[in-house]
């Protein structure tokens, strides 16, 4: 097999099949048997020779390219509707008895080719348009393919390659990945480098947050979200770095089977209502025109049929074959003048001026029926997270310690994006912040390693939501009285950061780990004080404190009672799904009173190992909390009141955590604030297994289906369809995607969004 081979090397491999995968969890599988079963050593990673031949068995890493229509078939399909073939036929009918007059009269007459011509020249013209429209949909699939890495750093014949093309990996390979990376195929995580490990895969599951990532075995039943020992091709590694074994590539990749269901769904398209309703008309009139037709000639067939009675019988027929084309010219004209051959040009043009009003309200169509389309829906499938949601994390509340033990103070902030001045702090003591807040302040911007960005006129995160969000936090508090404001940049962004971080110099960082889950940070101030600023999950940083801060600064030991109380706190927000996190400091510990972050330094040595981070992040002082979440968008709310006037019923369609999104959904009014939902909120999973799902669908008001997959999603939609709604889809992420492609209309909502989602309207 190569260097670090070792017995590899020397018996025939045998590469696992295509069906062998399918039925190998290797999420639920301990690490051992994942490379017991993928044939490779974590060390030395594949041989040349076995890649080959895997790459024989599964193919390159990337998403098939599925041959589109050819533009003679997409020529043929815009003649398929009932009314453009009576045209057509009309046309054609005209053409030749102009061309027989003509040749009969001697000398061709203009005038008579100009109705044939006319209507020729519309059906030419609706044709143009109809295949341009087809041919643009077709680039959803290639759009996809943007979104997936182009290199990767594999191990190899024990060997490092750092800039391998993507397409090349195979199930089996060993894949090294780092902050910044995006995921190449979809992996088993072996070893974590780091502490942790996070993963941005919202646009795939729509989870709201990161998500953490283990090398621990999961349940075999996961459903794509619990699958935490796995990483998905397509995702982006947002904090730390690890070691990971290739198990699909291509199209047997999540993303894969995105891109298939997108297919899928582009090849049962159907007619919109307009589009049945003109064909319906279109064949009523043909059978209507064609029996008036058919008893015009009939009544005149005595003036080119003749014959004589002789006994009773009819004998000696006459027939006179330029009177039969001259009544049939007659009948022909009654039917071209019967059908509407302006109405094809006239639907456009409504059609037309409907997009040009849409986009005055920022709606972009690029399909001119689904204008109609919007008009007759019946059920709207929204996703949650960046379409009900600003998908940016904010901080909805602030809770602070108060004047003495029994009494804490709490803040509601506004604003749903990153923006530091959208919103502020209700009630805020401006100016006059006391050592309490000031300390919540510090903590909140140095105890942070995001930030906050300003490109093509939105605010974006750099780095983790949450931090992110609480560096705004700070940005609204202000700074209190004394400080230098002109220190730093009054242009920068995030000014007062800057100036806490100027204050309060970074020496070390205490990296945030899923066992103590909290990070911290060791400070010197410009007074040359040492202290230690910490951040994390409310409870565990609650669990390690041993005191309070007061507002005037003072500090108390922290009993139970204030415990509970907090706790109290803690519980009543998180049942309003804010995502919370509690803030501590410590100024007193001697093993760092001297420390500079010089590595010669005997404290250095403690910070090597992450064992030791929960007892230096001991004894600790608890000064307060702040609840995040996703904001609902401003609109919203009004949004699903207007729906429900207009006998439009809601439904929420999310990956997201249930709890979360039961939260959202009372809040926006897709359920009432006290209404019992326990009928009507249910995973996707728990959907798929009902007995009989229609009848869950056919409930009054609005339902929630939360830790939906793709797939999960686009069943709902074609569930939906069967039932004889007119499905109206909103969403914008990948996960979204098939099912905005099967919905009779898809919306692509935010200005994020790759042109995937764009091209579904």
């Amino acid at each position: 097999m190569g260097k670090g081979g070792e017995d590899y090397g020397k018996r025939e491999i045998v590469s696992p099949k295509p069906s062998d995968r399918e039925v190998f969890p290797a999420w639920s599988k301990q690490i051992s048997e994942c490379e017991e079963h993928y044939k490779v050593k974590k060390g030395s990673g594949l041989g040349s020779i076995d890649v080959e031949r895997r790459r024989k068995i599964y193919g390159y890493n990337e998403l098939e390219k599925h041959e589109g229509q050819s533009i003679w078939s997409l020529v043929v399909e815009q003649f398929k509707d009932t009314l453009v073939r009576i045209l057509l036929v009309a046309a054609v009918v005209s053409f030749v008895l102009a061309l027989y007059d003509g040749e009969e009269g001697g000398e061709m007459e203009i005038t008579a080719f100009v109705e044939p011509l006319v209507i020729f020249l519309i059906l030419i013209v609706n044709a143009i348009v109809g295949v341009w429209q087809e041919s643009n949909a077709e680039k959803a699939l290639e759009a996809l393919k943007e979104i997936q890495s182009e290199h990767a750093t594999v191990i190899r014949d024990g060997e490092k390659l750092s800039n391998l093309p993507a397409k090349e990996l195979v199930p089996g390979d060993i894949v090294e990945l780092r902050v910044g990376d995006k995921v190449p195929a979809d992996m088993r995580v072996l070893e974590l480098i780091s502490s942790t490990l996070r993963v941005e895969q919202g646009s795939l599951t729509g989870e709201s947050e990161a998500v953490n990532k283990t090398n621990k075995a999961v349940q075999e039943d996961a459903d794509i979200q619990g699958k935490r020992s796995m990483v998905f091709a397509g995702t982006t590694i947002v904090n730390g770095n690890c070691i990971c074994l290739v198990t699909q590539t291509g199209m047997e990749t999540e993303i894969g089977k995105v891109h298939e269901q997108i297919h899928e769904a582009a090849q049962s398209e159907e007619d919109t209502p307009l589009k049945k309703k003109l064909n319906e008309f279109g064949e009523a009139l043909t059978m209507i025109i064609g029996v008036i037709c058919a008893v015009v000639w009939l009544i005149n067939v005595k003036y080119f049929l003749t014959w004589e009675s002789v006994d009773g019988w009819p004998r000696n027929f006459k027939f006179s074959f330029e009177k039969c084309t001259y009544y049939f010219e007659i009948a022909v004209a009654l039917a071209v003048a019967a059908i509407p051959e302006g109405l094809p040009a006239v639907i456009t043009t409504c059609l037309a001026l409907g997009t040009r009003e849409m986009a005055k309200k920022n709606a972009l169509v690029r399909k001119l029926p689904s204008v109609e389309t919007l008009g007759c829906t019946t059920v709207i499938c929204s996703d949650k997270t960046g379409t009900l949601t600003t998908n940016q994390m904010a901080v909805a509340k602030l809770v602070a310690m108060g004047s003495s033990v029994d009494r804490l103070r709490t803040f509601k902030v506004d604003g749903t994006t990153y923006n530091p001045s959208d919103g502020k702090i209700n009630d805020w003591p401006m100016g006059r912040m006391d050592a309490n807040l000031q300390m919540i302040a510090k903590i909140a911007a140095v105890c942070n390693d995001a930030g906050v960005a300003h490109s093509e006129n939105k605010y974006v995160a750099n780095g983790m939501p949450t931090e992110a969000a609480l560096k705004v936090l700070v940005e609204k508090m202000g700074l209190p009285e004394g400080f230098n404001h002109e220190s730093t940049s009054r242009s920068a962004l995030l000014r007062y950061c800057e100036l806490w971080n100027e204050y309060e110099h970074r020496i070390a960082t205490l990296e945030f780990d899923r066992g103590r889950k909290s990070m911290g940070v060791i400070v010197n101030s410009k007074s040359g004080k040492k202290s230690l600023l910490v951040k994390g999950a409310v409870e565990n940083v609650l669990e390690r404190s041993t005191k309070i801060q007061l507002l005037d600064g003072s500090v108390l030991p922290l009993d139970q009672n204030i415990k509970k109380l907090i706790l109290d706190y803690l519980q009543e927000m998180s049942t309003g799904a804010l995502r919370c996190l509690g803030f501590a400091y410590k100024d007193d510990f001697r093993e760092f009173e001297t420390y500079d972050g010089n590595e010669d330094h005997h404290a250095h040595a403690l910070l090597l190992n992450p064992c030791n981070y929960s007892s230096i992040e001991s004894d600790l002082i608890f000064v307060g909390l702040v609840g995040l979440r996703d904001p609902p968008r401003e609109e919203v709310s009004d949004a699903i009141k207007d729906c429900r006037a207009a006998g439009i019923r809601v439904m929420v369609i999310t990956g997201d955590n249930k709890n979360t999104a039961e939260a959202i959904c009372r809040e926006i009014g897709v359920f009432g604030t006290n209404e019992d939902i326990s009928s009507k909120s249910i995973t996707g999973k728990e959907f798929m297994e009902l007995s009989d799902q229609k009848a869950h669908l056919r409930q009054n008001g609005g339902l929630l289906f939360s830790r939906a997959e793709p797939r999960h999603k686009q069943e709902i939609v074609r569930l939906l369809k069967e039932e004889g709604e007119v499905v109206a889809m909103t969403g914008d992420g990948v996960n979204d995607a098939p099912a905005l492609k099967l919905a009779d209309i898809g919306i692509a909502m935010g200005i994020a969004g790759t042109e995937v989602f764009f091209l579904f309207i």
